[in-house]
């Protein structure tokens, strides 16, 4: 959709960009972010030629956008800024229809778009379409800046910093008004921040910047997870994933190679082999498929007179499961609903990949606050 290829900046003796290759998908959100002078609002105001590189070009639908009419490139662009770029001597009504009333759109047209694009940011058309930006508060004022960008319903929206301005709770209801119309509408849009936390928010993929240079572009669970280096480390932040448990996987904490049994083994031998692993439980497997069936514990076995009895006459065949793409929030809640000390995580087939317990997941929290100890 979107390819910067081999941009450069220079101003004078100051490179801006070096050499930066980035395509970013149709229909995704990309955060551009990184420390004061890194160069992600250059990058932006590439796209929409508010800046022209030194060298490289910028692709949009594989079309150079140097060959597109500058007039038209940004009129089919959305734009939304820090102070919202409303004009203040016209109307809400008029500010968002101005472009589509310069490209000659039917009346009843545009005017039935401006009711959907105000009630789309959660403002009462009839409330606000005929105050001036002055009678609006800032959260106010930037959703109408929203709904202006989505006006011609371009196809690229471009947001740099939009909400810094912004008192914490406007804030974080804004973002959560993006994430709701990205759902919608799957623009693609670029959006440039200097919060890593919004960033995580909101965006589908992270481009973290420093002194011109892409350092890592990659999903907000992989940066977490896997910083590229010290700096992109310390950036994040150590401890950030616990603010976004939704990117702690199941697959991240489990037991990995739980103690198992085959089902046609004795009761006699499934309690040696909990004795020797010091376990209380087997997790026992189909002998022809290895496909999970049912979990025998020792409370259980215990009672048994006749051990050279099959183990799996005294197994529980229901017993609650994990995926291992779930996330650890959901490992909490099923431990306390449903009460149990282990749950086994399975593939979409039934065959075991690991499991959680209640000592693995407070290993998993207790990590969290040895590692802030330290720090």
């Amino acid at each position: 959709m979107i390819l910067f290829k081999n941009i450069t900046k220079k101003y004078r003796t100051k490179k801006i960009l070096n050499d930066i290759t980035l395509e970013i998908d149709k229909g995704t959100l990309v955060a551009l972010i990184g420390e004061s002078g890194c160069g992600k609002t250059t990058l932006l105001k590439m796209l929409n030629r508010l800046i022209k590189p030194t060298s490289g070009d910028i692709f949009i639908n594989n079309e150079n956008i140097k060959n597109i009419n500058e007039i038209d490139l940004r009129r089919n662009m959305g734009y939304v800024i820090q102070n919202t770029g409303l004009f203040p001597h016209m109307t809400i009504k008029e500010n968002i229809e101005l472009i589509p009333k310069i490209e000659k759109k039917e009346k009843a047209e545009i005017e039935e778009q401006t009711i959907k694009l105000m009630q789309m940011v959660g403002l009462v058309p009839e409330d606000f379409l005929d105050r001036y930006p002055s009678e609006l508060s800032g959260g106010q004022q930037q959703r109408i800046g929203i709904a202006r960008a989505f006006a011609m319903d371009p196809e690229i929206v471009l947001m740099d910093e939009p909400f810094s301005a912004l008192d914490p709770m406007t804030r974080s209801d804004l973002q959560d008004q993006i994430m709701s119309l990205q759902a919608k509408w799957k623009k693609t849009i670029v959006f440039v921040t200097h919060d890593m936390d919004e960033a995580i928010k909101i965006a589908d993929k992270i481009c973290i910047m420093r002194n011109g240079n892409i350092l890592q572009y990659d999903t907000p669970e992989t940066i977490l997870k896997y910083p590229v280096d010290d700096y992109v480390a310390n950036f994040v932040g150590k401890n950030r994933i616990w603010s976004s448990p939704e990117y702690i996987k199941i697959e991240d904490i489990m037991i990995e190679s739980p103690v198992t049994a085959i089902d046609s083994l004795s009761v006699s031998k499934c309690m040696d082999k909990m004795k020797k692993n010091r376990v209380d439980s087997l997790l026992l497997l189909e002998n022809e498929t290895k496909k999970l069936i049912g979990i025998v514990t020792a409370k259980k076995l215990r009672t048994i007179e006749e051990r050279t009895q099959e183990a799996k006459q005294y197994m529980q065949s229901n017993f609650p499961i994990l995926y291992p793409d779930q996330c650890i929030l959901d490992a909490l809640k099923m431990v306390k609903e449903e009460n149990v000390s282990r749950i086994p995580v399975v593939d979409q087939d039934g065959y075991l990949k690991g499991l959680i317990t209640k000592g693995s997941l407070v290993t998993s929290l207790s990590e969290q606050y040895f590692d802030v100890e330290e720090e």
